[in-house]
């Protein structure tokens, strides 16, 4: 069985939700508190140990690709005051390997997918989605959660967490079977939002996966759907037909931050988390709450 040794995080949507900031700002660079969202999830990348990363971009995302670069101006400068913590952080930044390609029409995940095929040549693969963080502390990341289920069961793996029941119909729903650990179910078929009397459980699909490479033909044999997009998901519902998909509950408080709600969760949450700002920002918390808005 191959090793995960790469990853795509597909980040070429508008950000429509957030305009105009997201005219000519992409959301994966809204920072939580000082560090851009994707930051986080390049992060959560290397820490599952993989070591090639696509990002898959579109129109106004040169900022991201800027962010990863170097910058000897900004080295030279932070060098010469004296910050060397800084110059440490913006150092780890650039000497992340990663890739770029563009995806040139908005035509769905799916789509975006299949624009990362040469990169991937046969290997299987990590995705996640490019506003979608996940905090589990001094855990193994969530990413490496589901490699871990894939190296035990070899077929693709689809990241999940158990919804609260008045969340069901917010998400496509897994339709599996027990596998003997309760984390784990063997995918018959995914229901796209449900009402709750109808959910066939509360495993909810969130963002990340672990794709074998089998994706790809399938995706080209995808017709566009609704709107013309190739989704993903029908992809994924022909390989569950084929037998070796699994959905895994991953352990970890995780974010919707293309959502303004979730997004000023994560900030907030955030940065209740930091030493350097946590006690303080808790205390203004607490004034503000006794104040009447």
């Amino acid at each position: 069985m191959q090793k995960v040794r790469k990853a795509v995080i597909p980040a070429a949507g508008f950000g429509t939700r957030f305009l105009p900031e997201t005219k000519a700002m992409p959301k994966e660079m809204l920072p939580l508190v000082d560090k851009p969202t994707i930051q986080y999830i390049v992060e959560e990348i290397l820490d599952s140990g993989i070591e090639e990363i696509l990002i898959i971009s579109g129109h106004a995302k040169r900022a991201i690709e800027d962010h990863f670069d170097s910058s000897p101006e900004l080295e030279q400068h932070l060098l010469k005051q004296g910050k060397l913590e800084q110059l440490k952080q913006i150092r780890k930044i650039s000497d992340v390997k990663i890739h770029y390609t563009r995806q040139a029409y908005q035509r769905g995940l799916g789509d975006a997918i299949l624009c990362a095929k040469d990169f991937i040549d046969g290997e299987p693969f990590g995705v996640i989605l490019g506003d979608d963080v996940v905090y589990t502390g001094t855990e193994e990341p969530a990413l490496k959660q589901l490699m871990d289920q894939y190296n035990k069961t070899g077929g693709t793996v689809i990241g999940c967490q158990v919804v609260a029941p008045e969340k069901v119909s917010a998400y496509g729903i897994i339709d599996g079977k027990p596998t003997g650990d309760e984390n784990l179910l063997q995918v018959k078929d995914m229901v796209e939002k449900p009402k709750l009397s109808e959910a066939p459980s509360r495993f909810a699909a969130l963002g990340r996966y672990v794709i074998t490479p089998e994706v790809f033909e399938i995706l080209e044999e995808t017709r566009p759907g609704k709107g013309g997009e190739i989704q993903l998901t029908d992809a994924l519902r022909v390989m569950a037909h084929q037998g070796n998909v699994y959905a895994y509950n991953f352990q970890g408080k995780r974010y919707d931050t293309g959502d303004k709600l979730g997004y000023l969760k994560a900030v907030v949450e955030f940065a209740l988390r930091r030493d350097d700002l946590g006690p303080a920002f808790r205390e203004y918390l607490r004034e503000l709450s006794n104040i009447q808005l």
